[in-house]
């Protein structure tokens, strides 16, 4: 095939959203509508974490100080070390998986036995206590 054009070869991508997305949640894919949500917990379809915050097309403005119309994209990047929420507490180097609401959770190896649930890894170097944000490796595979 010639003359192919990369759609993305640096930076992060651009994806629509399907439900309110904050900026540092971990998305998935929402099914078959090619858009994007924060994580559940248990995915297997994370694509990265969301750099910026965005409301499903049509959604009326939540912020009272900008009332401007949200904007129904972010920017998803992957292959980033970035602050997150963590859903329990995680020690330094300890691998992560996704978590509910949009946060990362640790990967337990005597538990968790699905390797596809591996999104990165802890960086912040104290280690990072239940609830808290610190720093993260996303790294999507």
């Amino acid at each position: 095939m010639s003359g192919v054009v990369p759609f993305l070869t640096d930076g992060p991508d651009t994806c629509e959203v399907s439900a309110a997305v904050a900026g540092g949640q971990i998305v998935v894919a929402d099914g078959t509508t090619g858009k994007v949500k924060p994580s559940v917990g248990g995915d297997t379809t994370v694509l990265g974490v969301a750099l910026t915050d965005a409301q499903p097309a049509g959604s009326a403005p939540t912020n009272p100080i900008n009332t401007a119309w949200p904007d129904p994209y972010t920017s998803v990047a992957d292959d980033v070390d970035i602050p997150v929420t963590y859903a329990a507490a995680a020690t330094y180097g300890q691998r992560l998986k996704a978590a509910a609401n949009g946060q990362v959770t640790p990967w337990v190896s005597a538990s968790d036995t699905d390797y596809r649930l591996i999104i990165g890894r802890c960086t912040q170097p104290a280690g990072v206590a239940a609830g808290a944000v610190g720093r993260a490796r996303i790294d999507v595979q």
